[in-house]
């Protein structure tokens, strides 16, 4: 063989290598929080294959309640409510990652009753909304992720319309993605509530703006930022809608709201979960009485959502709900039927379709 087919024969045998790494796909494991009733005794480990069937790996961590999870950002931390209410307390846990396990670091009051949600800051603040209590409580993790005890509590007061809410209920709390800033939202006091923390007295100190009014009766429950960092969706439980949030003059506003149910869908239902693409081209929410994620395509210019269908979740009371590290899949946890479902997701169209099923024991939270 000469120079030059010698040459050749390797060029095309680079390509070819190449060109199969760069179609070599991963397979993901992701956790569950669930509610402990029925079967679940805790938090379990599930895989997603690179063609979306998913496999159930067992018990990781015994624990009540752990309706909602978040990893520490190095992945070696993961962190979890208690959704209960021990004299007038929740708590918050922190394990330490191993293979198919999680070891116990820690457990702290989490501030208020029946913590729903926690999250954490690039310096290992924690907080959690307790829905119970209508409180978001403070913590912090120190590098081996171990909590400190309760440092401060934000206790929320007001009151909405409707019969959920006589009271403040916090159901969730984000950390802006690029300014120092909390956005708790509020369920019943209808409301967004804007703080900082004081990184010198470890508290929650409101901003100029502590609150943002939705709807009468809107009940928002979650929130998604968009990848420009400066558009905010909410999703309102309770008038099942989504909200568009924009910031002028360093003042947050609403700017339009969108339904996430059919014109003609009159029966019972209400919002749970709320994503968005990491191209900001499309938007995912689900319904619990439709039984259905709702898609969204996101306007380029303006942030608005057009609705681009339904997908049926083939379960009840579709909760949180995930999309794979690479996008290619949505995976859905139905708490009332017990299962996990993945659909694959197209990327140009947003649209979903099944893949694969299979049970769980209530859950009501998925961590990848």
């Amino acid at each position: 063989m000469n120079k030059i087919a010698t040459g050749f024969l390797i060029l095309i045998t680079t390509i070819l290598m190449t060109g199969c790494k760069s179609v070599q796909k991963e397979n993901y494991s992701f956790y569950v929080g669930t509610y402990t009733q029925k079967d679940s005794k805790g938090i379990y480990k599930y895989e997603i294959s690179s063609e979306g069937e998913l496999t159930k790996i067992g018990l990781v961590a015994q624990t009540v309640n752990p309706t909602f999870l978040v990893k520490s950002k190095d992945n070696k931390t993961l962190f979890a409510v208690g959704e209960i209410n021990e004299n007038g307390t929740g708590f918050v846990k922190s394990f330490r990652i191993q293979k198919d396990s999680l070891k116990l670091i820690s457990k702290e009051e989490s501030g208020g009753a029946g913590p729903c949600f926690v999250a954490l800051n690039d310096e290992n603040y924690i907080v959690t909304a307790n829905y119970g209590g209508g409180s978001v409580g403070l913590l912090k993790a120190d590098a081996s992720g171990k909590l400190s005890s309760l440092l401060n509590i934000q206790q929320h007061v007001g009151k909405g319309t409707t019969d959920r809410q006589k009271e403040p209920h916090a159901h969730s709390a984000w950390f802006h993605p690029t300014k120092k800033e909390l956005i708790a939202v509020d369920l019943g006091t209808n409301q967004l509530w804007f703080s900082t923390i004081d990184e010198v007295k470890n508290e929650l100190v409101s901003t100029n703006q502590k609150t943002l009014e939705m709807a009468e009766g809107a009940g928002p429950r979650h929130l998604t930022f968009h990848p420009n960092n400066t558009w905010i969706y909410v999703l309102n439980e309770l008038n099942n809608t989504v909200s568009l949030v924009k910031e002028k003059e360093n003042t947050y506003y609403v700017e339009t709201s969108i339904s996430t149910l059919p014109e003609d869908f009159t029966a019972y239902s209400k919002a749970a979960d709320i994503h968005i693409t990491k191209d900001g081209k499309f938007l995912y929410a689900s319904n619990r009485g439709h039984e259905s994620i709702v898609m969204y395509e996101v306007n380029p210019e303006n942030g608005k959502l057009k609705n681009i269908g339904y997908q049926a979740v083939f379960g009840k009371n579709p909760r949180n709900f995930s999309l794979s590290p690479n996008e290619e899949f949505l995976i859905v946890a139905n708490q009332d039927t017990d299962n996990i479902i993945s659909f694959r997701r197209n990327s140009k169209t947003g649209k979903l379709t099944f893949v694969s099923e299979t049970s769980a024991p209530m859950p009501v939270c998925i961590l990848f």
